[in-house]
């Protein structure tokens, strides 16, 4: 605990995660205001779904490119860019009035996704710059908390300001809290983050097409994933488990409809309830430090989560109480944070800084592409095996996920990332010149 209250005194890092904390507020209140006015809008489900389906496509074809330039480009600038950009992509929302303009809403939210692939790397990777590989644990649990802070507050106001200022109301807050949190981005006094080259990114910088740079250092990032072990074992993991969210992302409003016998009331106090759980696990993560990032702990985290999912889906059958539903909630948010905190901090810890970006983009579009493909299996195969059978995917899948890292990772992290980036570039500046 003393480790997060000391990290979040650092200025920088404090700027940073208190602009996180706004922005991701104000998205909640946007991502819970946006579906309910188009859905009275249009009353079609089709709509909402297309609107999915914008929000996916750029981080599956655009995540991993967009690591390359978070990795050319000043960080701290980014971030403010993407902020102001994001901010500005809003205003063309405040134009649909009626069902035939709602095609603005797919723009928009492709727009938006396009600008968030470049935004999230830049603010991943920028972190270890601002607390230093041994505040990582606890930057990255405070982190967890200001998400489940946000979590709570975020769709409670969006709910207050849909009903008393619609569209006009939800909207404008969103553009704030970008606004915000890009003038906290530049008060961030940090260092350029790409002093250091190796060598592989000046034999890039030679090459004549601006198409082959982009290309090689793409390539020399997925190099760098798989010549550390411990990537490429996250890597995996992280794919089992976005499988499972896909599907959890389609069927949840379903589970808690058919199975709990519930609606909107119920889905936003399940919802608080993990938030509420998320918090717990955020302070008990800045307890742990740095034994978070051990393979035992964030295996058996993963494990721990998607036994309680498993429990969650199929209790009901046996005991059909709501109030088990909000315990097994909460609990299920402690582990859910515990894994994603040592996950987080373990990438950031083993990706050397002129990767890094590259790294949080690769596993971006990972997780696009199987949550992705998850969604699309839990649309075509839940009519035929029901709703708890394909859930049951998800738990299974973080269960599978938590035994592999623990058999899998190394049993130590004893090198900091600067130890890894000289072999590193060593290896693709020789993979460039083949």
């Amino acid at each position: 605990m003393k480790d997060m209250f000391r990290t979040l005194r650092n200025r920088n890092f404090a700027l940073l995660w208190l602009g996180g904390l706004i922005s991701l507020a104000g998205d909640w209140v946007l991502n819970i205001g946006l579906p309910i006015y188009v859905f009275l809008l249009t009353h079609s489900v089709l709509v909402l779904s297309i609107a999915l389906l914008a929000v996916s496509v750029p981080n599956i074809l655009l995540g991993s490119i967009a690591g390359v330039f978070v990795d050319r480009w000043d960080r701290r600038r980014t971030l403010i860019c993407s902020n102001l950009l994001l901010a500005l992509g809003l205003l063309p929302l405040l134009l649909v009035r009626t069902a035939d303009l709602v095609w603005i809403v797919y723009g928009v939210a492709f727009v938006e996704s396009c600008l968030e692939q470049f935004s999230i790397p830049a603010k991943n990777a920028l972190l270890p710059t601002l607390v230093g590989e041994h505040h990582l644990v606890p930057a990255n649990a405070l982190n967890s908390v200001s998400s489940n802070i946000a979590r709570l507050v975020g769709p409670a106001l969006g709910g207050i300001i849909a009903g008393v200022f619609g569209l006009q109301g939800f909207v404008l807050a969103d553009l704030a809290s970008f606004m915000v949190a890009a003038l906290l981005a530049a008060l961030i006094s940090a260092p350029g983050v790409n002093n250091r080259q190796s060598r592989d990114a000046a034999l890039i910088a030679a090459e004549a097409s601006a198409l082959t740079r982009v290309w090689r250092e793409w390539a020399a990032g997925l190099r760098m994933i798989h010549a550390e072990r411990t990537l490429s074992v996250l890597l995996i993991a992280i794919s089992i488990t976005a499988l499972g969210e896909g599907v959890m992302g389609v069927l949840y409003p379903v589970f808690v409809n058919r199975v709990l016998h519930g609606g909107a009331p119920e889905i936003g106090q399940l919802m608080s309830a993990q938030a509420v759980g998320g918090l717990i696990g955020g302070v008990l993560v800045g307890l742990l430090g740095a034994r978070v990032l051990s393979r035992w702990a964030i295996g058996l985290c993963a494990v721990a989560f998607g036994l309680t999912d498993l429990i969650i889906f199929n209790i009901p059958a046996f005991f059909p109480y709501f109030w088990l539903q909000i315990a097994l909630f909460i609990v299920v948010g402690v582990p859910g944070i515990g894994m994603l905190a040592g996950f987080q901090s373990l990438v950031q810890a083993r990706s050397p800084d002129v990767y890094r970006g590259r790294v949080f983009g690769a596993l971006g579009t990972t997780t696009g592409v199987l949550g992705l493909l998850g969604t699309i299996t839990a649309g075509t195969v839940t009519d035929h095996f029901g709703v708890i059978t394909v859930l049951s995917i998800q738990g299974a899948g973080y269960m599978v996920a938590g035994l592999l890292l623990i058999l899998l990772l190394p049993r130590a992290h004893t090198g900091s990332s600067t130890a890894i980036t000289t072999a590193a570039g060593e290896q693709a500046a020789v993979a460039s010149e083949v």
